[in-house]
């Protein structure tokens, strides 16, 4: 991802908190020249076993995530292979009638989040569950209401054959913040407050994004 230097994420921890906030992620590997690449949008988490902290950079981040196994992809997909996961964040169109400037041009703010690296299928039965269970952990924390899934692992046990799990170790990553810098910063402001009135959560969202790098 081509990211200009004014439009790079302020820390390390930016990154982190879009992608958890963001998990649906988009998943890219390389296919064949009859079947090109695959892609496929899905749940990735942080491996809730890892204590780390990124020392300015997303390398060796061990994350979690799983597939159908009737997914094509899930067949194409190799121990070993590189993928591309893509995190998009809060996103929103930039009239230039906000500007109240001419000439002017008008832009899409947006926030993402590119991670390379390396798969590791998961081939247990109890390894994938456990992927499954942290993965409902989660997102019940993080969006939900604290669900309590003990009584259905049963239901968990009869569907995980059918689960495709998977590690990805990062190599590195690249984050895009694309939210007006280049601007002045009344003009910045006007943006915000266009954001902020809409009533929209994606652009509130967006709003708050800018008046934290301000």
């Amino acid at each position: 991802m081509f990211v200009p230097s004014n439009y790079r994420e302020p820390d390390v921890s930016w990154m982190l908190d879009l992608m958890r906030g963001n998990p649906l992620a988009l998943m890219a590997s390389n296919g064949t020249p009859t079947d090109g690449p695959f892609a496929t949008h899905l749940p990735v988490i942080t491996d809730p076993q890892w204590e780390g902290l990124p020392a300015g950079n997303l390398a060796d981040v061990p994350l979690l995530g799983h597939m159908n196994r009737a997914n094509p992809h899930w067949a194409a997909l190799n121990t070993g292979a590189a993928i591309l996961l893509t995190f998009t964040g809060p996103h929103a169109y930039v009239s230039p009638t906000v500007y109240d400037i001419t000439p002017a041009a008008p832009t899409w703010n947006f926030t993402s989040v590119h991670v390379h690296g390396v798969v590791e299928k998961i081939e247990s039965t109890e390894e994938t569950l456990g992927v499954v269970q942290a993965t409902v952990q989660a997102l019940e924390k993080e969006f939900g209401d604290s669900w309590d899934m003990s009584e259905s692992i049963g239901y968990f046990r009869k569907i995980v054959p059918g689960v495709g799990a998977f590690r990805v170790r990062v190599t590195r990553a690249e984050g895009m913040f694309k939210l007006s810098q280049e601007q002045r910063p009344e003009i910045r402001e006007r943006v915000v407050q266009s954001f902020a009135g809409r009533g929209c959560t994606r652009h509130a969202q967006t709003a708050d994004l800018m008046n934290r790098l301000s």
